[in-house]
């Protein structure tokens, strides 16, 4: 087993389910190419696979998976929903889809892609989560880009509170408000893009003088961050060198002035564009 495999710790969720402390985004690997790339993760250490149906790789994820001869029960793979399918029998026949590209029996977490408020059928694909995990097909449920508001929605409507919700964060958007909501329910905070895109936080004096200070790179010390605000995040490479730094965070630790430093660059103008919901394409 890879030494960075046996050295990350995992994360009990609010149903008893667990994953890894840090996964690895598949967004936009395709294809042979991303076979190659997911390949490569998996043999780095990586032990959680995040995918999408909207991703169109599912089938790239789930060749890579067979190809592996890891046991199944020493990965964990998450998918997620797409906010065209959240009428109940359409998100229940989608998953099955989900699980046929990936050639595998059930999915060990399923969470839905973004709440699609315009359709306003987001509490309907909840039931229908809640469904696929009473019959097995799923191991955990939760949901992505949630606000609060959707979040009480769909736990009055349910009882059912989400094991976790992706969102975008990284150190110019730090979500401070949403983690407490996340926190006071039980939620873990998974962080999508959480280095950040176009203009990464790795030149800002609080994050260069980290990585100077710990003999490690910028990425890694955002990483650390995350880890340390009890954020999974989910880089993504296709590069085996970045894969394996990425998930090379377990071996120092950043003090509490460090955090709070990274934190403090936070910003109103910390997200990315171009996230309407409407043409975004993670969504």
């Amino acid at each position: 087993m890879s030494a960075l495999a046996e050295n990350q710790p995992w994360i009990e969720l609010n149903d008893g389910t667990t994953l890894p402390a840090i996964g690895f985004g598949t967004y936009p690997l395709f294809g042979r190419g991303g076979t190659e790339a997911v390949s490569n993760a998996l043999q780095a250490g990586y032990r959680l696979i995040d995918t999408a149906y909207n991703y169109e790789n599912e089938g790239t994820v789930g060749a890579a998976l067979a190809a592996s001869g890891l046991d199944r029960g020493a990965y964990r793979v998450q998918s997620k929903l797409a906010g065209r399918y959240h009428e109940y029998d359409k998100a229940i026949a989608a998953t099955e889809e989900s699980l046929m590209r990936l050639g595998l029996d059930y999915l060990d977490s399923l969470i839905i892609h973004w709440p699609n408020p315009i359709a306003g059928k987001y509490v309907e694909a909840w039931r229908a989560l809640v469904e696929l995990k009473e019959r097995g097909l799923v191991r955990s449920i939760g949901v992505s880009n949630f606000e609060p508001e959707h979040l009480e929605r769909i736990i009055e409507a349910t009882g059912v509170v989400p094991a976790v919700n992706q969102i975008e964060l990284h150190p110019y958007f730090v979500q401070s408000h949403l983690r407490e909501v996340h926190a006071t329910l039980g939620i873990v905070t998974q962080a999508w893009r959480p280095l950040g895109k176009r203009n990464p936080a790795y030149h800002e004096e609080p994050v260069a003088a980290a990585a100077s200070a710990h003999g490690v790179s910028p990425a890694q010390v955002i990483l650390r961050w995350h880890i340390q605000l009890g954020v999974l995040p989910l880089p993504k490479s296709a590069t085996p060198e970045r894969q394996r730094s990425n998930l090379d965070v377990f071996g120092f630790e950043l003090s509490a002035a460090e955090v709070e430093a990274i934190s403090a660059l936070d910003s109103p103008e910390g997200r990315s564009p171009g996230l309407d919901p409407n043409s975004h394409e993670e969504f």
